[in-house]
């Protein structure tokens, strides 16, 4: 097939870039739209990772001008200087199922990277560890996460027949919750009474807004040594602070603190919106924020979103603190079940945190890399 590829230039092109996978997978029941006004922010240049982070967008279009694909590509300076490497990343992948289309997509991304000095690209992967990332290898059949990437299976396919291959892979998980509390629990008040540790009691307004901005410190201290990551600025905090911390259920997310007060463990969870967002179809108006109001008082289904404890406290016993605050709140709710968050599958630390629960697969994701010092695919400007 005849095909073209343009850089994103304007904001129309924009607009195209970001509604393409609606009719992509108009047809795909496990699909789940993002919220629109989330990806024009994340993907304008009014996100603060623009402080740190180069990137250009393309769209592939057939020979009427309709949109075939589109590609991302991101160079994170602050990520390459922590791990020393010269990466540009791809994103936001999303084509029909050509093997020269998709060639001709990452060829642009190459091109780019290499004229910057890159020697490696690696995907998908977004601005920061915040944005979705890692392609979905398995689990097809089940509806995805709200804050997950979701694609066909021919995806990662032809990513390996263009050349790339396998560099991480993430592992989820869901937990069922049941009406009463796992063994582990039992050791609640042993954890408080030896290490110091304790949940936090609820707040509102600015003390709950500080807790935030905590969250979020801790969060930059226990990824640290995490794939790819990016610690997280301080503009990239408050921006994530106002977003998120207003919607936080504290019957289903928990803060442990020390006995100093301070922040030292958490964990984020929210009522699955993935049913909300495809009957909103990614927007909030004029019905969509229904939906998801909703979805946030009645759902039997919870998501883990984030977690993170504390290098020097990792091992102490506040997962323990974390998980039985939240299957409490779980019980409170009838909420029956938990998607864990994608969990790298080589972190034992993580990987062994639900050993009191029977966790079984949900979903694996993947992380590709391919060396651009060799034969990268070549640029293609029209087929």
């Amino acid at each position: 097939m005849k095909f073209y590829i343009e850089e994103v230039r304007s904001r129309r092109q924009l607009k195209e870039f970001v509604y393409f996978p609606e009719r992509l997978f108009k047809d795909a029941p496990n699909w789940v739209p993002p919220l629109y006004a989330d990806e024009f922010g994340v993907l304008s240049r009014s996100n603060p990772a623009f402080e740190f982070c180069d990137a250009i967008y393309f769209l592939a279009r057939d020979e009427a001008g309709v949109v075939i694909g589109r590609i991302a590509g991101i160079i994170n300076h602050h990520a390459n200087a922590d791990w020393n490497e010269r990466i540009v990343r791809f994103g936001w992948l999303d084509f029909i199922e050509d093997e020269e289309l998709l060639r001709a997509l990452i060829g642009k991304v190459a091109e780019w990277g290499k004229a910057k000095g890159m020697v490696k690209m690696k995907g998908p992967l977004g601005f920061s560890d915040m944005d979705k990332e890692g392609l979905l290898v398995e689990g097809f059949e089940h509806l995805s996460p709200s804050t997950c990437i979701y694609n066909f299976p021919y995806y990662g396919e032809l990513l390996e027949k263009v050349g790339f291959c396998k560099d991480a892979d993430w592992t989820q998980r869901i937990i069922e919750l049941s009406g009463e509390l796992p063994p582990m629990f039992q050791y609640a008040d042993l954890v408080k009474s030896r290490f110091g540790l304790k949940e936090m009691p609820k707040k509102k307004g600015k003390a709950l807004f500080q807790t935030g901005y905590d969250l979020f410190h801790v969060l930059n201290d226990s990824f640290s040594q995490l794939y790819e990551f990016s610690r997280l600025t301080e503009r990239q905090i408050d921006v994530y602070v106002k977003q998120y911390i207003p919607f936080i259920n504290q019957d289903l997310s928990c803060f442990v603190l020390n006995d100093k007060g301070e922040v030292v463990g958490f964990c984020i969870c929210i009522p699955s919106l993935s049913k909300a967002y495809k009957k909103s179809r990614g927007h909030l108006f004029p019905f969509g924020f229904a939906h998801i109001l909703k979805a946030l008082k009645e759902n039997d289904t919870l998501e883990a979103l984030l977690i993170g404890v504390l290098p020097e406290y990792q091992g102490k016993g506040a997962n323990v603190l974390i998980f039985k605050h939240i299957h409490e709140g779980a019980i409170k709710f009838g909420i029956k079940r938990m998607i864990l968050n994608p969990q790298l599958e080589d972190n034992a630390k993580v990987q062994t945190l639900f050993g009191d629960y029977e966790a079984t697969p949900y979903m694996r994701r993947r992380s590709y890399v391919m060396d651009l010092s060799a034969d990268a695919p070549a640029s293609v400007q029209q087929h």
